[in-house]
């Protein structure tokens, strides 16, 4: 058995990947601004800070509006033995920044990570700037300010900026207006807010049998008993074409009737069933229904 440190400040702590100033630090900040943030070098080091006991909770980002799922992400959500206990939808605003007393004009380059560069795709070709591949933004942003080259901007955010000291000289420049990029909060244990404490969402992840048609059966008592599936995702398992696990997040609490015979149905075709996590639905997903 695993054993645990956890003290005081591992209890406040809220870790994420990438350097302090990115997206994910925004992130923390805004859900849980009392905690103290952990950066991590990657996805797999940030899980295991909580598996550890180094931080509570962890800020992964599952998939974005412009660019899909994050890569590797529900690869490691399995392996982790960690529970989704929320989620936050925030809106991400590229800001190109640089030292102080550069310009547009004398702008040659800008770094970021790859997605931010292609969310930035029509800009970037607009002035005629040449992107370069970085591992993060925030790790752009403070290799850009250590260079202090008037030619090198970075693509991050305004955090970042703000951190690493760099003037931002055009705001807002990612090309979709809609860019906005899904979190999951995990932790060791499950959270579970109950049905009665409002919109909930249940994500699982389970692989069907090997069998013609598993997978419509399955997925059919979801639609007989009105259970609204907003994701499901697949991805291959074990360097096999045959073993297939799927991602998926419902509307509704698993205690719930309608859910629970759901649920039944999908377990009657499939070799395996495990619940993520049941947490309160973001009001990001009320807004967006709106429309």
């Amino acid at each position: 058995m695993t054993s645990f440190t956890t003290g005081p400040e591992a209890q406040n702590t809220i870790s994420f990947q990438g350097e302090l100033g990115a997206n994910s630090h925004m992130a923390c900040r805004m859900v849980h601004p009392q905690m103290e943030v952990l950066p991590c070098t990657t996805f797999d080091d940030a899980l295991g800070t909580v598996e550890s006991g180094k931080a509570r909770l962890t800020m992964i980002p599952i998939d974005n509006s412009v660019a899909g799922r994050v890569a590797d992400i529900h690869h490691l959500l399995p392996q982790s033995g960690l529970f989704i206990v929320g989620e936050h939808f925030q809106r991400v605003n590229h800001q190109l920044l640089a030292p102080k007393g550069a310009t547009l004009e004398g702008l040659r380059e800008a770094h970021s990570h790859v997605h931010a560069l292609s969310q930035c795709h029509k800009y970037l070709r607009g002035r005629g700037l040449k992107p370069v591949v970085h591992v993060d933004t925030a790790g752009a942003a403070r290799e850009v300010a250590e260079r202090n080259d008037p030619t090198v901007a970075a693509i991050a955010s305004d955090l970042a900026a703000e951190i690493y000291g760099l003037e931002i000289l055009a705001a807002g420049i990612e090309d979709a207006e809609h860019n906005t990029t899904r979190f999951i909060v995990m932790a060791r244990a499950p959270d579970d807010p109950g049905p009665s404490a409002g919109p909930v969402m249940t994500s699982f992840i389970f692989q069907v049998r090997n069998v013609p048609a598993a997978l419509y059966k399955g997925l059919g008592g979801f639609a007989t008993n009105g259970v609204n599936m907003v994701k499901l995702e697949s991805y291959q398992i074990g360097g096999s074409f045959n073993a297939t696990l799927f991602y998926a997040d419902i509307e509704g609490h698993p205690s719930e009737r309608n859910v629970e015979l759901a649920l039944e149905e999908l377990e009657f075709f499939s070799t395996s069933i495990r619940v993520m996590g049941t947490y309160p639905a973001h009001p990001y997903r009320r807004e967006v229904a709106a429309f």
